[in-house]
């Protein structure tokens, strides 16, 4: 099973010039799963992924409003082939996040899961908790902010285990369409 994981699109009515890079698209499309980590801003940008995605995973962030946020939960939570997924905009600060992480959705929690997807920092993540959880953040697709470049991760599911973990960067000037 392949998975595209994204976060952070931003993308607005206020900003028609941007759009979502080609080579993000290409991956919606050759995924079994995408993988959303929120901050949408645009209920248009929902439905075309909707429309394009074999199976959408997805929550709203911070920035998303009550369109997103009455269709979309604040976590969602997957069963990918027997590997249990979580989908979360934001998990606080990188001090202490597998504690915090490991707390919500960690063995014995309310919520146990083998993967949580997170975004809000727009800074590409890939950690594992002390209690087994790995922690993923893709990164951001279109504001790169302070990072080298702008994001998305790919991986895959196999026999219940995630594995082939990438993060692609993306080339500066990457074409764009919405």
């Amino acid at each position: 099973m392949r998975l595209l994981l994204t976060t952070d699109t931003h993308l607005t009515p206020r900003y028609p010039h941007r759009g979502l890079p080609d080579e993000l698209w290409d991956a919606v499309d050759a995924a079994d799963v995408v993988v959303h980590a929120g901050d949408w801003m645009d209920p248009g940008l929902l439905d075309a992924f909707e429309a394009r995605a074999a199976r959408l995973v997805a929550c709203w962030g911070n920035n998303d409003g009550e369109a997103l946020r009455a269709r979309l939960p604040e976590t969602a939570v997957a069963d990918l082939d027997g590997l249990r997924l979580a989908v979360t905009h934001e998990t606080g600060a990188a001090d202490g996040r597998e504690r915090r992480c490991d707390a919500r959705f960690g063995p014995g929690s309310e919520t146990p899961v083998d993967v949580l997807v997170f975004g809000h920092s727009h800074i590409p993540w890939d950690s594992t908790t002390p209690g087994g959880v790995r922690l993923l953040n893709p990164g951001s697709p279109t504001e790169r902010r302070r990072q080298p470049a702008c994001t998305y991760m790919t991986a895959e599911v196999r026999d219940g285990a995630l594995t082939a973990v990438r993060r692609h960067d993306l080339p500066p000037a990457a074409a764009r369409r919405s």
